[in-house]
């Protein structure tokens, strides 16, 4: 009898154990909507703009975005498993298309609207596509 009670304990515990898990886990597809929008600003900025006001501007709202998103990283309370691996993947992937375009905007385009919003887009579809498919992974 003592058996069973404690294992009803147990299942329940592993029961609230994995709801919790199932009603935390948007966090990061919402961390990577807010960085998409992020970019719809920032790569525009960096591409359509020259000189050190716009260096100064840029690296200000970057570092605040930044470090708003890292802080709300740091109090989620769950991430699963294989996190790290995708997080690199998506990250990096956005890495090297912020560096093609913005070196390819300043080097090639100037200052052409139409290359900065496509750039801008192409920053964010990364995150984007992560942020869609973050709900379909299980926990």
């Amino acid at each position: 009898m003592r058996e069973s009670a404690d294992a009803r304990r147990r299942l329940g515990r592993a029961a609230e154990v994995e709801a919790a898990a199932r009603g935390g886990s948007g966090w990061y597809a919402r961390y990577l909507w807010a960085f998409a929008a992020g970019q719809l600003v920032l790569v525009p900025m960096t591409v359509l703009w020259r000189g050190v006001t716009s260096a100064v501007v840029f690296g200000l709202a970057n570092a605040l975005l930044v470090t708003g998103l890292s802080v709300y990283a740091t109090h989620q309370r769950v991430v699963r498993r294989g996190f790290g691996l995708r997080h690199g993947v998506i990250i990096g992937t956005w890495a090297v298309v912020f560096t093609l375009t913005v070196s390819l905007g300043v080097a090639a385009f100037g200052t052409s609207p139409g290359f900065a919003a496509a750039a801008a887009v192409a920053c964010a579809l990364p995150l984007a596509v992560g942020a869609l498919l973050e709900p379909r992974r299980t926990v």
